[in-house]
């Protein structure tokens, strides 16, 4: 008897398991059927937003989560503009691909230090935690927000000004659209090949 008991334990901690390992996989399922959505992704993204921000302004509080959401947010797409490899720092240890310099080098996409999903994913489980702090009043600390809405503005110009000025001084550009195209320069007088 002691035997089939300490056999029982064992197996419903294996249920447990096997049931957030099925959710687990569910989950990722799901996430897996929204990767190549990206305009509905961004699109429910913005709605979740405004659905935050409307909510902040019907309950005229909680203006401190809207904040760190707001600077987590710029965050978040401060990575997302800035390469993987950051050619300021560079120190020519030459072990990893880095941006061209001049025209005349090889064309080398631009990789994101934080890719357009995994930037989509942070900003939904950010504003959803976001939606759950509103829930509480704890969060809600009475603070005068239009001081928390210069010191955002401020903040967000100089950051921007400075990736600028960095994306200005190592030439690169973080969104392409498609392949570039190069120009024929082939010469006129040949002959066109004849398949034979």
């Amino acid at each position: 008897m002691m035997q089939d008991e300490h056999l029982g334990g064992p197996a419903r901690r294996n249920v447990f398991i096997q049931a957030v390992g099925r959710i687990s996989q569910l989950y990722q399922r799901y996430l897996d059927l929204w990767t190549p959505h990206v305009l509905s992704r961004w699109t429910f993204a913005f709605l979740l937003i405004f659905v935050f921000i409307l909510r902040i302004f019907l309950s005229k509080g909680w203006y401190i989560v809207t904040y760190a959401l707001g600077i987590y947010h710029l965050n978040l797409f401060l990575a997302f503009l800035t390469p993987k490899i950051d050619p300021a720092m560079d120190f020519d240890d030459g072990d990893g691909p880095e941006l061209p310099t001049r025209s005349n080098e090889e064309f080398r996409p631009f990789i994101r230090r934080l890719p357009e999903f995994k930037f989509w994913y942070s900003v939904m489980k950010s504003t959803i935690i976001a939606m759950i702090c509103t829930i509480f009043d704890c969060f809600n600390v009475p603070v005068y927000w239009p001081i928390l809405v210069m010191y955002f503005i401020t903040l967000f110009c100089i950051t921007m000004k400075r990736q600028i000025k960095h994306m200005i001084k190592y030439r690169y550009l973080p969104f392409t659209h498609g392949k570039p195209k190069y120009q024929n320069h082939e010469d006129t007088s040949r002959s066109p090949l004849v398949d034979v």
